[in-house]
């Protein structure tokens, strides 16, 4: 089948669970679109088991053709991570720059090494074995928070503006570092001589990040001179989507990370642009464009989720590993947000609940999974790919689904002040 006929059949499964789940189901649109392709996958096993093939072979013959790491990472994040940027508000992003910078790098890196330690040894009791580097390879791509299921399941828990902020903007930069991180480890596996030793790795990891972030400043900052230029929302649209795009390709081009500029140029459109450039018909039709963009490209993701299970074929030592690290990850997550976040107490305020909502609202999404099946062919990939598909799968449904009800919760218990915390 040829990409047209591909994109068609799948955005077509896409709509029909998306249907199915509001019309029947009423979760939350990305988690039941996951889960709905999640029980059809699961349906498509047990029939192959029980010898009738077609089903599962066809689905899986097409989803041969869907390369994930390439369609999240090259094609769909850009856009995602752009509509994220586009609505969080800098001046209070600017409140919380330090809490949000900590939890976006230390966080990201404590959390890298306390699970690739915690893998050395635990998978091992499984037979799963992996030399240490590939165990924090893992660490490095299990860490990030996915900005994709964290930012869609926030719109709908009436979190408070200070705590909304810093989940949003902590998730949007970790997403970055993080991919920083696995490249300079990955490089270190494979034996790149550029980040095999400590001064290659602080260079590449500067270069990607700094030099993602300022790129991203140029280009965001020159489309927003051009948007100033004019008013026809058409051609105002249009110019954001070529940043989007034309950006990232050109961030990667320049051995730049990509995710950070893209945020980096979201954020300065959507609040440079929007307060001095930008009608009201243009931020009107601006908001309902990349929001639209937003939800179609996040039910497609989490469909994509879902039906991976019918390639990967995950063996069941792998599934009792997967769901053990899924624990030792939270673990992680809470101590990589716990210990600065206790440190910063001594010197400001924080939501008496800040700890563990950060630390139940890091859900691990689809960049883990694309980060994974990126890994070059071999049996540490295998093993990897496995056990971050299952801890994906918990996170999103057992954090997703139970989120919301914690920052409710949370509220309700302390509400917002009127000069909030941070």
């Amino acid at each position: 089948m040829d990409l047209l006929g591909t994109a068609s059949l799948l955005m077509t499964v896409t709509a029909l669970f998306a249907y199915i789940n509001y019309r029947f189901i009423r979760l939350p649109i990305t988690i039941g679109i996951m889960v709905i392709s999640l029980v059809f996958s699961l349906f498509m096993v047990l029939l192959s088991k029980a010898g009738l093939t077609f089903g599962a072979e066809y689905t899986k013959k097409l989803l041969s053709g869907v390369n994930f790491d390439a369609t999240l990472m090259e094609g769909m994040l850009s856009f995602l991570l752009f509509a994220g940027a586009l609505h969080i508000n800098l001046n209070e992003l600017k409140d919380k720059a330090w809490v949000v910078g900590i939890l976006a790098s230390i966080g990201v890196i404590t959390s890298t090494f306390l699970v690739g330690i915690a893998s050395y040894f635990l998978l091992g009791l499984f037979g799963l074995e992996m030399p240490f580097i590939y165990c924090l390879l893992f660490g490095s791509l299990i860490a990030p928070t996915d900005p994709v299921a964290v930012l869609s399941i926030l719109k709908t828990a009436n979190a408070s503006k200070s705590l909304e902020t810093k989940i949003a903007g902590e998730s949007l930069f970790n997403d970055g570092i993080a991919v920083v991180v696995f490249l300079v480890v990955l490089g270190i596996a494979v034996g790149d001589s550029h980040a095999a030793t400590p001064v290659g790795a602080i260079k590449l990891f500067v270069q990607e990040t700094v030099g993602g972030a300022i790129f991203g400043f140029i280009v965001g900052y020159f489309v927003y001179r051009l948007v100033k230029s004019i008013d026809n929302y058409h051609v105002e649209v249009l110019l954001t989507l070529a940043l989007v795009m034309g950006g990232y390709a050109a961030a990667r081009a320049l051995h730049i990370s990509g995710p950070i500029a893209i945020v980096v140029a979201g954020l300065l459109i959507g609040n440079q642009g929007r307060s001095f450039a930008m009608t009201d018909t243009t931020r009107e039709n601006l908001d309902t464009f990349w929001e639209l963009i937003d939800e179609i490209l996040n039910a497609v993701l989490f469909m994509l989720i879902g039906l991976e299970v019918i390639v990967l074929g995950i063996k069941g030592d792998y599934v009792i590993a997967g769901v053990i690290m899924f624990f030792v990850v939270l673990a992680a997550r809470f101590t990589a947000v716990g210990i600065p976040v206790s440190i910063m107490k001594l010197r400001q305020s924080f939501h008496p609940h800040v700890i563990s909502i950060l630390t139940w609202g890091g859900i691990r999404g689809g960049i883990s999974v694309a980060l994974a099946l990126s890994l070059p062919i071999g049996p540490e990939r295998d093993i990897i790919v496995a056990i971050t598909y299952v801890i994906v799968i918990m996170s999103v449904t057992l954090q997703g689904l139970s989120i919301k009800s914690l920052v409710q919760y949370a509220a309700g218990k302390y509400p917002e002040p009127e000069n909030p915390v941070a």
